[in-house]
């Protein structure tokens, strides 16, 4: 089976964790990349990310983690549902966010405000 080059954006965390310099990776993913594939890909080339991502066992997300792609929240999608063409072309990548807890803001409801680059900003209200 062929792979795709898949680029992959990581919260600080992460990043520093793995070493990584910069706010995205590159790995080849086995084609069509899924969120598996890529999560595969990434932990098999940055072996200390197992378990922070997903569980080892059941390969759930982890609860503070979210995926994002083409400005779509993809968290609650299955894991083996093919990535948005603009994902598995290099156009876009398949950023990992780390999610933040706790605090309300009165009157907000919940937002997540986008960039004209497509990327997360700002935070989340309640």
């Amino acid at each position: 089976m062929s792979s795709v080059q898949v680029r992959v954006e990581l919260p600080a965390h992460l990043r520093t964790l793995a070493r990584i310099t910069g706010h995205e990776v590159r790995v080849d993913a086995a084609g069509p990349p899924t969120v598996r594939t890529v999560l595969d890909a990434l932990e098999a080339a940055y072996p200390m990310l197992r378990g922070t991502i997903r569980d080892h066992a059941t390969q759930q997300r982890r609860a503070f983690l979210r995926f994002f792609a083409c400005q779509q929240d993809l968290s609650l999608d299955s894991p083996d549902a093919p990535l948005p063409e603009a994902v598995a072309s290099g156009a876009e990548p398949l950023i990992v966010l780390g999610a933040v807890a706790g605090g309300c803001v009165a009157g907000h409801p919940g937002l997540l405000a986008w960039s004209k680059c497509g990327r997360p900003q700002g935070a989340w209200h309640c």
